[in-house]
């Protein structure tokens, strides 16, 4: 990835993309709508240190695949995690931050991640690190309202009609978005080609 000199709104959605999915899609075609990024970059996980790695396809083709369903020009899939040898969001984060100075990021997650957000390492550091935006998945909205990360940040998250303005503001600030609702994932994808 090049740097540009000018300021780039840039949403980040990371993931073992195992294989990458129509959900992937829909959530950052929708955080360039709403949250009005200029590009999402799909960070591909070498691993998920909370994931079986003997369920995780090789990095080449989940990166291919991330590469197939990610067709709009505005994402951008990253291998930086590969590169630097980072398992940790925290230190995925430190890294871009330092790489793009310039830019303003915000990362992005479903709510079945929200949901189990506070087993992240240092995950109080990372919503105070970037704003984060959360798109609901079918079966995970309540529990991910009520999950120990929403509960710790729930006075700083605004409302959907403000999230325009996420990019700019100091975190912590989320918001959660009701009307994203794609069941598809990727457990799903691969028992069915099984």
């Amino acid at each position: 990835m090049d740097k540009p000199d000018h300021n780039l709104k840039i949403g980040l959605l990371g993931g073992s993309f195992n294989p990458a999915h129509s959900g992937h899609l829909e959530i950052s075609m929708a955080a360039l709508k709403f949250l009005k990024l200029d590009y999402i970059w799909w960070i591909v996980s070498p691993g998920n240190p909370l994931k079986d790695p003997a369920k995780l396809t090789p990095f080449d083709q989940r990166f291919r695949s991330a590469q197939k369903t990610g067709t709009d020009h505005r994402i951008i899939v990253s291998d930086i995690e590969q590169k630097f040898g980072i398992v940790y969001t925290i230190d995925t984060l430190t890294k871009v931050k330092e790489i793009y100075p310039q830019h303003s990021f915000v990362w992005l997650m479903g709510a079945d991640n929200l949901a189990q957000f506070d087993k992240w390492k240092s995950w109080k550091t990372i919503g105070r690190t970037v704003p984060f935006a959360v798109f609901n998945r079918p079966s995970y909205s309540t529990a991910s309202l009520q999950s120990a990360a929403a509960q710790y940040f729930i006075n700083h998250k605004i409302q959907e009609c403000d999230a325009d303005k996420l990019y700019k503001m100091k975190p912590p600030a989320w918001v959660y978005f009701n009307d994203v609702n794609n069941p598809m994932s990727s457990t799903e994808i691969r028992n069915k080609t099984k």
